[in-house]
């Protein structure tokens, strides 16, 4: 069914754009938006599997670093998350033309950026310096906690079963949370709001932490769905995640839909 946000290629659109409203939603919501994204992946699946196959590649460039240097595999699993949400921009378009009753073929979902190429740009720089401060804390905390020389995989992760480094493990998981927390405060509807309203970043970005601030459960869960999905695909042999990541991306643009009110 088609929408009666202003389109996205309008001429002038930002400048008339009021502030998103933000609507309170549901703690079930994102189980529905799971079951959306579901139903856009089978309608596209030629087109979703061609992103789902870009995840997997990144997927293995991560276990390939993680084998050879682990140390270094929290800036490429953030780099993951980091470049996620723009492989997922192509996903967000499906299912925006599966809404409008559009054809779901990939070709014009590969430059979908074009539309608001400033904003998607300012708001990819601000990930990337959030992205160079996590992978530079991140090394911090390694040699805070190996002061001499690094074990090896095997050692590294025998510590890691036994829980014989816990002070590590604890630190490095709650500043990464942190870090991760921050980042999806800013993302949770900022990339569909600047594809679909070509709407500025910081207003996108403002819409976003509105948007958690009115719903912190509804969006905690839906934190908690897309890092089970995604640990589901890595641990299935990356073979999970040509489907669970599609998924994520199509219920992605569903959340944004739910959480923000169309332009009247």
């Amino acid at each position: 069914m088609a929408q009666q946000d202003t389109p996205a290629d309008s001429p002038g659109a930002e400048a008339a754009l009021p502030f998103p409203n933000v609507r309170v939603i549901g703690i079930g919501a994102p189980f529905r938006w799971i079951r959306l994204g579901f139903a856009d992946f089978r309608a596209c699946a030629r087109s979703s599997l061609f992103y789902g196959f870009c995840f997997t590649a990144m997927g293995l460039l991560t276990t390939f670093v993680f084998a050879h240097a682990y140390a270094y595999t929290s800036a490429v699993t953030t780099g993951f998350f980091l470049v996620a949400p723009f492989f997922a921009m192509g996903l967000y378009e499906l299912s925006r033309r599966r809404e409008l009753g559009l054809p779901g073929v990939l070709l014009p979902t590969l430059t979908v950026w074009r539309r608001n190429l400033g904003n998607i740009a300012l708001f990819a720089g601000v990930l990337t310096v959030v992205f160079l401060i996590w992978a530079r804390a991140s090394m911090v905390i390694f040699a805070m906690f190996y002061t001499q020389e690094m074990p090896s995989l095997d050692g590294f992760l025998s510590q890691l079963l036994a829980l014989e480094n816990i002070d590590f493990l604890l630190v490095y998981v709650a500043v990464g949370a942190g870090f991760a927390l921050f980042v999806f405060a800013l993302s949770v509807v900022s990339i569909p709001l600047m594809l679909d309203r070509n709407q500025d970043a910081i207003t996108s970005m403002l819409a976003s932490l509105r948007a958690l601030m009115l719903n912190p459960l509804p969006l905690l869960v839906w934190a908690a769905l897309i890092v089970t999905l995604t640990l589901i695909g890595f641990l299935s042999f990356h073979i999970g995640l040509v489907v669970m990541m599609p998924v994520v991306g199509h219920a992605t643009w569903h959340a944004y839909r739910e959480l923000v009110e169309p332009l009247s």
